[in-house]
């Protein structure tokens, strides 16, 4: 277990160099991470290593038959692995980076068992520069909470260690979490909005965004 520190100078933060690398390898091999997000700690692994997913889910104790969330860096790779209609694609332009999770339909390439066999997955693009320096370096990774099923929410990277210890590999600090609650998950099917867990954005904000 490392802990790495987010070096932050002249308002810019970053991984060191050697670090970056270690956290790319240990992804790579399927292991997992713990990272800064804006809402609260993130717990990573590579998306398409079923093993790595279930070292999420047992580390996390997390029921198999709920599925978790997929950490991207831009609309590009998000359209890699999800199906964007008109009205997910202005969330995006309006939300995204920031505390917004999309459930739409998945592209064949999205593991079932990070879906639950379902043929939706969530995604999101986090507004945290840590976080989406490390999706640039690796490629899209498991987006979940850093803690045990149904305890609180990690907004320190020592909340995180406090929980889930030796079973992660790397855990990245970068100071405590921006917003303090989960993105908002929003659900787009067949042209309905629902929502599907409260969070950093208010639903109506995002009903009137669809409205406009």
């Amino acid at each position: 277990m490392e802990i790495v520190k987010v070096v932050g100078k002249g308002g810019v933060v970053t991984i060191p160099e050697e670090q970056m690398e270690r956290i790319v390898s240990e992804l790579a091999a399927g292991r997992l991470i713990v990272y800064p997000t804006e809402t609260v700690y993130g717990l990573g692994c590579d998306p398409f290593d079923e093993t790595a997913v279930k070292r999420v889910y047992m580390a996390k104790r997390r029921p198999f038959d709920m599925a978790m969330s997929i950490a991207v860096k831009d609309v590009r790779m998000m359209e890699e692995l999800a199906v964007l209609d008109d009205r997910a694609r202005s969330l995006v332009k309006k939300f995204m980076p920031g505390p917004i999770t999309l459930i739409v339909a998945k592209r064949p390439a999205v593991p079932d068992i990070l879906t639950s066999s379902t043929n939706e997955i969530g995604i999101r693009i986090p507004d945290n520069p840590v976080a989406l320096k490390i999706i640039e370096e690796f490629g899209p990774i498991v987006s979940t909470s850093a803690n045990i099923h149904s305890h609180k929410n990690p907004l320190t990277c020592q909340d995180a260690i406090g929980d889930l210890g030796p079973a992660v590999s790397v855990y990245v600090d970068g100071g405590p979490a921006r917003f303090g609650k989960p993105s908002t998950i929003v659900q787009l099917n067949e042209g309905e909005m629902a929502l599907i867990r409260p969070g950093a954005i208010p639903a109506e904000t995002i009903e009137a965004a669809l409205n406009e």
